[in-house]
């Protein structure tokens, strides 16, 4: 962001500021701001906002520009600064829908950059000089817009050059528009309607407007030769001058940020061992203190931990009363997700560099623009939605009866996030052998936890057991159509949602111990934590399952393809030929939670 003193020219030469010139500026930008105000209030409140286009559109401008443009030790701290400004902005810009004929306002739709709003210090360009000030490093972001306005067509109706030139921005080769709240803004106006999506990835700012036509691309202008170059008061030698900065020591330190949300082992490991002292750690609840297992994280070894306890309460109770299975509980899962995300985001400060965060809250939190200018790793508990839905749709096409497999779809806009997000994540970390086959060179793969657990009893020799839940998308039709092509009898470990009457004809036990089965058997379309395949393993009981699982192929487990009941029963007819008896221990409880 720049301030400047009408009339809006280059100047010549650069001169040292003194403490009367800057009293007077001040003077003359107070009059002006109000003379804005006024101008802003009789016309007014502004009449674009944001929602779906609902139309066929495409990109018809964009311009994408680095986020680090010094890189010296001794502008870090304003420099990440910056990134956070542009964050704010990006989030209140992005989404804007500008019809054809209105006009677009930088400050009517951005607001004032104030520390209220969260913005922090970055450098200002300001009389020559690159001073600081909260919501520096905006000028950025009207530069962008200029260039996109400039591509699209738009009718410039307010721009202002910079009086002085940073080396290597825009204004070098006079393709820039400084901004100052409120009084030097960037309007136009477009001939067509257009869509504003203006967003950080790991390390740019990525402008767009998104429309309906093509349109010619003007050619660049070429660069003001008597605008001198912009001094920053952080690297300057003018010490004598009454802005000059006392240079820092050290910068800040990076922080890296660990957002989670259910507790599994696998995670519990990778995130104590990748923490550093001043890092953050933010969770739903402190599991660990109020002994819920679920969100048992361990907390010490954090400079910082927070937590969104209303909300993660919130959460539990709108999934009771969701019911185990269909769209509402689905729906009040991702609602649930949305709001622990908004409260937990919190923890990403302007020192944070760096964020580890559960797959529950990415699309959140891509969509609001809290993770633009950070490297991301994400902890992957399922495949991502895109994926995963793809996959259930073309098998409620093949079994359009099983009501179970289309009984929900995530929102559009949801899926698109997530899947922006995953494309711009850094580390994929998973325990899951077929999410890390997706994200092959970027997957971290952890190993899964085994449980201890003596070995059991085959008791039963035409008994399987079933984890469940019983519905489509974990492999029960396919389960209970070898069920009775075999004459065998399940046990059921996990609750029963497809109907009430879904197995009538086979003969069922209700759950025990499962040790005593001939094998655990799971031929689902989706799994994502296979806890009692697990267990089963560890207990010496032969596992059937599919490669969505998520395990690597290992003794005692058979890989079969998901939902294909003859499949299932060769592998059953096998395994019945080669079983022998297992050694009979005691029996023991084993906490197995899917």
């Amino acid at each position: 962001m720049t301030a400047l003193s009408p009339p809006s020219r280059r100047r010549a030469s650069w001169t040292r500021p003194t403490r009367l010139a800057s009293i007077v500026f001040v003077a003359k930008v107070a009059v002006l701001r109000a003379r804005r105000t006024g101008q802003d209030l009789a016309a007014g409140p502004p009449r674009l906002f944001k929602a779906d286009p609902g139309a066929d559109i495409r990109v018809i401008a964009e311009d994408r520009t680095p986020l680090w443009s010094d890189e010296s030790l001794a502008e870090r701290a304003l420099q990440l600064g910056k990134v956070q400004n542009l964050r704010v902005a990006c989030r209140a810009l992005d989404g804007l829908l500008i019809p054809a004929g209105s006009v677009f306002s930088l400050w009517r739709h951005l607001g004032a950059p104030i520390r209220a709003r969260g913005y922090v210090e970055g450098r200002m360009l300001q009389q020559g000089c690159m001073v600081k000030a909260v919501g520096g490093g905006l000028c950025q972001l009207s530069n962008a817009l200029y260039e996109v306005a400039l591509q699209a067509g738009c009718r410039i109706i307010e721009r202002h050059a910079h009086s002085s030139i940073v080396p290597g921005s825009a204004a070098a080769i006079g393709r820039d528009a400084t901004v100052a709240w409120n009084y030097v803004d960037l309007r136009f106006v477009p001939d067509q309607p257009l869509r504003l999506t203006a967003r950080l990835d790991q390390g740019s700012l990525i402008v767009r407007l998104l429309g309906g036509a093509k349109v010619t691309l003007p050619a660049h202008a070429e660069p003001t030769p008597t605008s001198p170059a912009a001094r920053s008061c952080g690297s300057c030698d003018e010490t004598n001058c009454f802005r000059h900065e006392q240079r820092k020591s050290a910068p800040p330190a990076s922080r890296r940020a660990f957002l989670v949300d259910e507790s599994w082992p696998e995670f519990q490991d990778y995130v104590h061992g990748a923490r550093g002292l001043a890092d953050h750690l933010a969770l739903p609840i402190d599991g660990a203190r109020l002994k819920l297992a679920r969100y048992a994280w361990r907390t010490e070894g954090f400079g910082r931990t927070a937590s969104a306890p209303l909300a993660a309460i919130g959460r539990t109770l709108a999934l009771r009363r969701a019911g185990p299975q269909g769209a509402v509980r689905r729906g009040a899962e991702l609602a649930a997700a949305g709001k622990i995300a908004a409260k937990l985001a919190g923890v990403l400060t302007t020192q944070v560099t760096a964020v580890t965060v559960a797959q529950s809250y990415l699309p959140f939190l891509w969509r609001d623009g809290h993770l633009g200018g950070r490297q991301v790793s994400v902890l992957m508990t399922r495949l991502p939605l895109a994926t995963l839905q793809a996959r259930l749709d073309a098998h409620a096409a093949a079994h359009p009866q099983r009501a179970t497999l289309a009984d929900f779809r995530a929102p559009a806009w949801l899926v698109e996030a997530e899947g922006e997000a995953l494309v711009q994540a850094d580390r994929i970390i998973t325990a899951h052998a077929e999410i890390a086959a997706l994200f092959e060179g970027r997957a971290i793969r952890l190993p899964w936890r085994s449980p201890q657990i003596e070995r059991g009893a085959c008791s039963h020799l035409r008994r399987i057991a079933f984890p469940g839940p019983t519905v489509a998308r974990k492999g029960a039709h396919a389960v209970r159509e070898a069920a009775l092509a075999l004459d065998l009898e399940i046990m059921l470990l996990g609750a029963e949602l497809e109907g009430q009457d879904f197995w009538r004809g086979v003969r069922t036990v209700p759950a025990g111990d499962w040790r005593s089965a001939a094998a655990m058997v799971q031929p689902a379309l989706v799994e994502d934590q296979p806890r009692r395949l697990l267990a089963a393993l560890a207990a010496g009981v032969p596992v059937i399952a599919t490669p969505a699982s998520g395990l690597d192929p290992r003794p005692g487990l058979t890989l079969i393809p998901p939902d294909d009941p003859q499949a299932l029963i060769a592998a059953l007819e096998m395994l019945q030929g080669q079983e022998a008896p297992r050694e009979l221990t005691t029996p023991i409880e084993v906490d197995c939670r899917l």
